[in-house]
């Protein structure tokens, strides 16, 4: 894999960071809110955003899909954008739950520590990061850390639900890693489709074996689920994926942390959860992390992207 400390990131990809943002900062409201299984919200999140992807990846991109699948002349390609799917899969039947068992903030703060997963597998892939990136991580997870109150809860449903935010967060962090490395060579569109498609099979057949409903929701939960597909999933998780060809999964991952303190005002608004006095600094450090990250951690090297 390349070395990635070249220019700073190109004011398209900022801009697809600063979409991604905001399109998943509701996220952990919206999953707080709903009256449906986690698992449920998450199989459809994934579902619906593979079938609006997917017609548009069979007319542009015919001729590279025959080629990822296990036959075709880039299958190994395609094995990695379907591992990203099984990785995607656990993140969410690990941290969507979380968000029901224990408060938004706390689930949101133990999801804020993949920055640190992600610098730890890009050093066991051999990658050296900069001093400055894990300055940079050390202190946007400070400010998610403060921002949130990292509130963790002591009942039983809680630790429950902050282990299993904690687990999402090193499935995202696997997820990421894998998506860095096949938007190398694989286009946006392809990658979604495969990797959402898998992640929505993976997480109905785990709906199924358990006992899970998928239906029979109240008009209010299909609500939030189509919001979690158009917001946090096809805009959210789609204009990262399309950061990753030209920026590291490591920054990907921090500048992820700015959705900390935007779930954090959402859940104060809609689901009266009160930020602690905090949340002010702790989004300055978040800030300041992030920006040290952008202009000093580790960027793409001089490589032709894929078509998107």
């Amino acid at each position: 894999m390349p070395d990635r400390h070249a220019a700073p990131p190109r004011p398209l990809t900022l801009a697809a960071l600063a979409l991604a943002v905001c399109a998943t900062s509701p996220s952990a409201p919206l999953i707080a809110f709903a009256a449906a299984p986690g698992l449920a919200l998450a199989f459809w999140r994934n579902a619906i955003g593979a079938s609006v992807i997917a017609p548009v990846a069979v007319v542009r991109r015919r001729a590279e899909l025959r080629e990822l699948v296990p036959t075709g002349a880039r299958a190994s390609e395609g094995r990695y954008c379907a591992l990203a799917g099984l990785a995607l899969s656990a993140h969410f039947a690990s941290w969507v739950p979380s968000a029901q068992l224990t408060t938004v903030a706390a689930s949101t703060a133990l999801f804020a520590t993949q920055p640190v997963w992600q610098g730890l597998i890009a050093r066991w892939q051999g990658r050296r990061l900069p001093p400055a990136t894990w300055l940079g991580i050390g202190i946007a997870v400070t400010g998610a850390v403060l921002v949130t109150g990292a509130d963790v809860g002591v009942s039983g449903r809680a630790v429950t639900g902050d282990l299993l935010a904690a687990g999402g967060a090193v499935a995202g962090a696997v997820y990421t890693a894998l998506g860095e490395r096949v938007r190398a060579a694989v286009s946006t569109t392809s990658y979604t489709t495969i990797c959402y498609g898998v992640c929505a099979l993976v997480l109905l057949v785990v709906c199924l074996a358990g006992g899970v409903p998928t239906t029979g929701f109240e008009p209010a939960a299909w609500l939030a689920i189509l919001g979690l597909a158009a917001g946090p999933q096809l805009l959210g998780h789609s204009m990262f994926n399309y950061a990753l060809q030209r920026i590291s999964a490591t920054t990907v991952s921090v500048v992820m942390l700015l959705e900390v303190p935007g779930a954090a005002l959402l859940a104060w608004v809609w689901l009266d959860q009160v930020p602690r006095p905090a949340v002010l600094p702790g989004l300055v450090l978040v800030l300041a992390g992030v920006a040290t990250v952008i202009l000093r951690g580790p960027r793409t090297g001089a490589r032709v992207p894929p078509p998107d």
